[in-house]
């Protein structure tokens, strides 16, 4: 099975900023902070552009975990509808109750 099959194309895109994304922008970001402070150079301040590479892979990554995630729900989501369709004898409504009916009748207590 492939990553995201060809259907996942008919869902909207997730959008670009999404907290999957963030978080794993933030955990490649991290990642080469910490490659930094291992390797004894300046945290902040050496391979800014290897910082910079780590915090995209991140998003990107983020990005398709999230549309893929979307994916799964809404095929998840098409198969139990599909179920409650086929099978209405399992899934009835129960018929709407009154206020009135649902309250007790009141008796002050003097």
């Amino acid at each position: 099975m492939a990553f995201l099959p060809d259907e996942a194309r008919s869902l909207p895109p997730p959008p670009l900023l999404n907290k999957c994304s963030a978080w794993l922008g933030l955990a490649g970001w991290v990642a080469a902070l910490l490659d930094n402070a291992f390797n004894r150079r300046p945290v902040l301040r050496a391979g800014v552009h290897r910082q910079l590479l780590f915090t995209t892979v991140g998003w990107f990554v983020g990005y398709y975990l999230a549309k893929r995630t979307e994916y799964v729900h809404a095929k998840l989501d098409r198969e139990l509808f599909e179920y409650i369709r086929h099978h209405p004898e399992d899934f009835k409504t129960a018929e709407k109750k009154r206020i009135g009916e649902l309250l007790e009748d009141f008796i002050p207590i003097r």
